[in-house]
């Protein structure tokens, strides 16, 4: 899973970035610290897998990671070149989900984007830049489409309406994600790898005072969230990357005395798993890696196998399939199959999280 953070300079996207990730990026009380994009891979936390790895003693354990890229803040006007954050933008133009990082938190020596707190107009100026880069996007392609169609001009007719229609969408502001003919055209979106069509999550930047929730902001903010279906979080990014320093327990307990049920990354992951229909299975080769992949909710076992290696699900035969916790209970894979707690599954399986898959497969 790669997700990529969204926000305007000075809203905590690289303190947010560092504490997702243990990475110690630049941040500093002025815009455009961020000039070169970051990327940093993390552990996806899953204590079933430590559960399976407890019982197999493995030489290897291999979690499910997430990747983060953070870019250049993003200011008012930067799809007519104002600013850095608009020419960072490609690089987060195939990412799973983008992460709209939303400042509220006070700071008299660090200038607010906007010149004062406002995270909903930080909100609305992000939508509307996101919204005009992608409309670049599409009238390029447009052009090239109505150069193809001088040639064919009925063969690229109905293209040539849906972009045009797409094209008027945005310019008027307004996300892919709502453009009427989505779903006819899931093809063409995919192939334009726009921005403001892909999932997205919000996340408000409070200071530790403000936790767990931040009065009327967080609640306008969450109300939006809930009516476009997406997931909303208040995050202490400063709080978050000190904690990275302390004991595991300490974090945990003060964690719990301001109200918060797990770290940002703990969060953050749970919520991106729920809102992009990720699931994970597991696979243990011997006694040498016991190994977690994400998948999306409704894969089947020879996709899931393909997941592994393509030659698996190129010559896939049958999974052999238990639940995670009936093998944890049962000691081990061996004690497992001698009380026939393994079945067998074919390639139209459809794989449900906490899956641990064995694949057989022709070579």
């Amino acid at each position: 899973m790669e997700i990529g953070l969204v926000g305007m300079p000075n809203a905590g996207k690289s303190t947010l970035f560092n504490a997702l990730t243990r990475h110690s990026v630049p941040t500093a009380p002025y815009p455009f610290t961020t000039i070169e994009p970051h990327r940093g891979v993390v552990p996806v936390p899953d204590p079933r897998l430590d559960a399976l790895a407890r019982i197999i003693q493995p030489e290897r354990v291999v979690p499910a990671t997430l990747t983060v890229v953070d870019i250049a803040g993003l200011v008012r006007n930067a799809h007519r070149g104002e600013g850095l954050g608009n020419q960072f933008l490609a690089h987060i133009r195939e990412v799973d989900a983008i992460l709209m990082v939303l400042r509220g938190f006070e700071a008299p020596n660090v200038p607010a984007g906007l010149g004062e707190v406002d995270p909903l107009a930080e909100l609305e100026v992000l939508d509307l830049e996101l919204a005009l880069a992608d409309l670049e996007t599409v009238q390029r392609r447009l052009e090239k489409t109505r150069r193809a169609a001088k040639a064919d001009p009925q063969a690229f007719a109905e293209t040539l309406a849906a972009l045009e229609d797409l094209a008027a969408h945005l310019q008027s502001g307004r996300p892919a994600r709502t453009w009427p003919g989505r779903a006819a055209w899931q093809g063409l979106l995919r192939e334009l790898f726009l921005l403001t069509d892909k999932p997205r999550l919000i996340v408000l930047n409070v200071s530790e005072k403000d936790l767990p929730e931040d009065g009327s902001a967080a609640a306008e903010l969450a109300r939006r969230a809930v009516a476009e279906g997406s997931p909303f979080l208040v995050v202490c990014a400063e709080l978050e990357a000190a904690l990275n320093e302390w004991p595991e327990e300490e974090a945990r307990a003060y964690r719990e005395s301001l109200g918060l049920s797990g770290s940002a990354l703990d969060r953050l992951i749970q919520a991106a798993y729920a809102h992009l229909g990720l699931i994970t299975f597991f696979t243990i080769t011997g006694g040498h890696e016991v190994r977690a992949w994400a998948i999306r909710k409704g894969t089947r076992a020879q996709q899931a196998a393909g997941r592994v290696h393509s030659d698996m699900e190129r010559g896939f035969i049958r999974a052999e399939v238990i639940p995670w916790n009936v093998l944890v209970e049962a000691g081990s894979p061996q004690a497992a199959r001698e009380r026939g707690l393994w079945r067998i599954e074919g390639r139209d399986y459809e794989v449900q999280d906490g899956d641990v898959l064995h694949f057989r497969f022709h070579a």
